[in-house]
């Protein structure tokens, strides 16, 4: 493919440069140009308070010379867990000032999936919520005595901001989210948000290299163990700045937080692209139907980032005509494909077309988005800003022609470095074709005429329940160590709702006869992530299995 290929497309949207050249600056420094330039303007809305971008910045310098206090130095790697709140971006940004690495981690985890993240990243200080905090606790004493955590510091969702409206919080919020720090008698030094934040230290010298890691998201594999993806400032500030742009981003839009920030779509789209741009983040810790009905109105969001689930969701309120949602100009996301019918009637209703994306946590977020001026449902969109994208069979890495199924393949910017400490894994996921270095996403799709991408299968073996990507051999793993099941093969089943979910098919211990479904699936719940959870379990004799062994899951979908 020629370099006149790449940019292809002919509906490009109108006005939008086909590449661009972010700042070379680290991501701390778009909170302290936005600062500087909006001191008075909300950067975030909780609840019903608001924070300053004057406030966001002090508050993370406060952090910042705290962890540098308590022995962060430059490149170390920081877990970071907690639902969507202003601790979560003031704890990411601190990090950075204090010339770190951030790992977010999913708040569904349990201590069973932590230690992993732990020991793979070597952490040495870890930030999280209040309610999360005993399971980060138990993660670290479960890990040899050179590999536990040194100290936890711990926030309540309150602290640093002020206390929530209890007028406005869902019901069933109200334990986790209210939820004190725990007292354990061993383990980590446990250490206070408010503390940290008053501790007077000063941050480090910035370093304002961009050519250096700021982000170490993990993403699990065929192999079970989850892999973290090295990201510079450069790639994921790419990403941020491109997706403001094309979401048409500016000063005064207002953005819904509700994707997760551990995501990474949730973490460059909507929280780095917004604070780049100097828009305001308008955060909710979960997702609630009626909450964000309510927050859409009356914060007057302008831009949603979201799953197609949700839509459904708020789609189906029967409280829907009491809100007004006029302000609405863009919707979009990705994760699942948006069923048809309701993107029918989210566009008779309220004027709007949702649009589409594609990426993996490996490139930053989108390497494919629909122009909004001519948005396709169910479809990848069109190769992102400075991405070339090419097809490719999946075993001689030849081009395939258009309209001919094979590997989708990534160069661009935002493309990460490589996979943690994992040479191997690294070297499996690139080819280098015409002298560039293009990521294989283990996706097969196909261009069509109009220069638009579509998924049409996988060739590595995952799924995809409502946006989450679930890896069988993971939960695979995890299910081993329960002592009723001999074996266990996970796979996809599909689900109306979710898109597709988790099905276990288990062979039971000779010991354990009477081991039943709900029996695995209340132990599941216990010991990993919720949207990971069989839904599905079914029990057989033997698993099926080739020649050498090997169980034929294909067999068992």
């Amino acid at each position: 493919m020629n370099q006149a290929c790449v940019f292809s497309a002919p509906h490009w949207p109108p006005r939008l440069s086909r590449t661009i050249h972010p700042p070379r600056t680290s991501l701390w420094d778009n909170v302290a140009v936005s600062a500087r330039r909006y001191p008075d303007k909300v950067a975030i809305r909780f609840f019903d308070r608001g924070l300053t971008y004057q406030d966001l910045y002090t508050q993370c310098e406060a952090l910042a010379g705290w962890l540098h206090r308590a022995g962060v130095r430059a490149g170390d790697r920081v877990p970071v867990m907690m639902q969507n709140c202003p601790q979560l971006v003031i704890a990411h940004y601190a990090v950075m000032r204090a010339n770190a690495v951030v790992v977010p981690v999913n708040p569904m985890n349990r201590a069973a999936e932590l230690e992993h993240c732990i020991r793979d990243a070597g952490a040495r200080l870890a930030i999280c919520s209040a309610e999360l905090a005993d399971e980060m606790v138990r993660a670290s004493e479960a890990l040899p005595e050179s590999r536990k955590l040194d100290e936890i510091l711990v926030t309540r969702y309150g602290d640093g901001f002020g206390e929530v409206n209890g007028a406005a919080i869902p019901e069933d919020w109200r334990a986790w989210l209210f939820a004190e720090p725990p007292t354990p008698m061993s383990g980590p030094r446990l250490s206070q948000w408010d503390d940290a934040l008053h501790s007077g230290a000063r941050p480090p010298v910035l370093d304002d290299n961009p050519d250096t890691p700021c982000l170490l998201p993990y993403t699990s594999g065929t192999t079970g163990a989850p892999k973290g993806c090295v990201h510079h400032h450069t790639s994921i500030m790419h990403n941020a700045v491109a997706c403001w742009h094309w979401i048409n981003g500016d000063p005064d839009s207002v953005m819904l937080a509700v994707l997760p920030l551990f995501h990474i779509t949730g973490l460059v789209c909507v929280m780095h692209g917004t604070l780049y741009g100097g828009g305001t983040l308008v955060m909710m810790p979960r997702w609630h139907r009626d909450l964000a009905c309510r927050l859409i109105e009356d914060a007057g969001i302008t831009h949603w980032l979201c799953i197609p689930t949700m839509v459904v969701d708020l789609l189906g309120s029967p409280d829907l005509e009491r809100y007004d949602l006029s302000r609405l100009a863009f919707i979009g996301g990705g994760g699942a494909a948006m069923p048809e019918a309701v993107a029918e009637r989210l566009r008779e209703i309220y004027g709007l077309a949702f649009v589409e994306g594609y990426g993996l946590t490996e490139t930053s977020g989108p390497t494919h988005m629909n122009p909004p001026q001519r948005p396709k449902l169910q479809c990848l969109g069109i190769p992102f800003v400075s991405t070339e994208v090419r097809v490719l069979e999946p075993d001689s890495h030849v081009e395939c022609a258009e309209g001919e199924n094979g590997e989708i393949a990534i160069h661009g910017p935002q493309v990460f470095q490589g996979y943690w400490n994992n040479e191997d894994a690294t070297r499996a996921s690139f080819v280098v074709l015409d002298g560039k270095r293009f990521f294989l996403t283990g996706d097969l799709g196909h261009r069509d005429a109009d220069g638009y991408f579509h998924i049409t299968d996988r060739i590595k073996r995952m799924i995809n329940a409502a946006g989450y990507k679930v890896w069988p051999a993971e939960v695979e793993n995890i299910l081993f160590r329960h002592p009723g099941i001999q074996e266990a093969c996970v796979v996809a089943a599909r689900d109306p709702y979710r898109g597709e979910t988790v099905k276990a098919v288990v062979v039971r211990r000779h010991d354990h006869p009477a081991l039943g479904a709900e029996d695995i699936i209340d132990w599941s719940r216990a010991h990993m992530s919720a949207y990971k959870v069989p839904r599905i379990v079914d029990f057989v004799d033997e698993l099926p299995k080739n020649g050498s062994g090997k169980v034929m899951w294909r067999a068992l979908l």
